[in-house]
């Protein structure tokens, strides 16, 4: 039986999602998990729909697994697995998927947010959020931002990658109170794309760079200005959308 589900996880004690050798990832705990529920044997591989980097948060990561352990219904399954799971992962309800079903492969879009805290010192909110004193002008970083929606070769704003053409649907930067949030929505992503893009904005936001410097750097062949990302704490998975209903978990 092939399942797919939502997954949440606090970033802060990962180095990522995908698993690496001697490290802990969102990946290996998962599959750590499903290990113990079967009970030994062999491994069972969870993809998932996008690979976050060390730090970066998830509230609607999408992975899939094929069970081939004793039987047990979806409910009973779920709950296993989320028995067994540490603190910072948390498993969403189970649904059947097709075989062959990856979430990668069926995700049209995918939403990220940045969290900016411009106010005093807050040690709790900056452990989801970027602290940044000055007042930061979000009109600016807002408008700035439209010049890199679209169909583009982010090649300056990712790491390197023999597709760098991606379509950004929409960039959208607003303030709550203290409360900065950058709300990015594309069908894939770079890697370090989303950090670069809000690296980009702060500049402008703090008046050191404006909307065409943004637009020229989306055409350069270089990394936009020296490579700069903003820390992973701030970056956040919310959602992916996907193809198939039947996996739509």
């Amino acid at each position: 039986m092939r399942y797919a589900a939502r997954v949440e996880y606090d970033g802060t004690g990962f180095a990522g999602f995908q698993v690496q050798p001697g490290a802990r990832t969102v990946q290996g705990e998962l599959e750590a998990a499903l290990h113990r529920v079967r009970g030994g044997g062999e491994a069972i591989r969870v993809t998932g729909a996008g690979r976050t980097d060390a730090g970066v948060h998830a509230a609607g990561q999408v992975i899939a697994f094929t069970w081939s352990g004793r039987r047990m219904s979806v409910r009973e399954l779920g709950r296993a697995i989320g028995a067994v799971l540490p603190p910072d992962v948390a498993i969403g309800r189970l649904r059947r998927v097709p075989p062959g079903f990856s979430p990668r492969r069926a995700a049209v879009r995918r939403e990220y947010r940045y969290t900016i805290w411009n106010g005093p010192r807050s040690p709790l909110r900056e452990r989801y959020a970027l602290g940044i004193r000055e007042r930061l002008d979000v009109t600016a970083m807002d408008a700035a931002a439209q010049v890199l929606v679209g169909r583009h070769d982010y090649s300056a704003f990712g790491g390197r990658h023999r597709q760098p053409i991606r379509t950004l649907s929409g960039i959208r930067v607003r303030r709550t109170g203290r409360t900065i949030t950058v709300d990015v929505v594309g069908d894939a992503f770079l890697r370090q794309m989303v950090r670069s893009i809000v690296a980009a904005l702060l500049r402008v936001g703090r008046g050191t760079a404006t909307a065409s410097d943004l637009e020229a750097a989306l055409r350069s062949p270089g990394r936009a200005f020296s490579g700069d990302v903003a820390p992973p704490h701030g970056l956040c998975l919310r959602r992916v959308v996907l193809r198939d209903p039947t996996g739509d978990a």
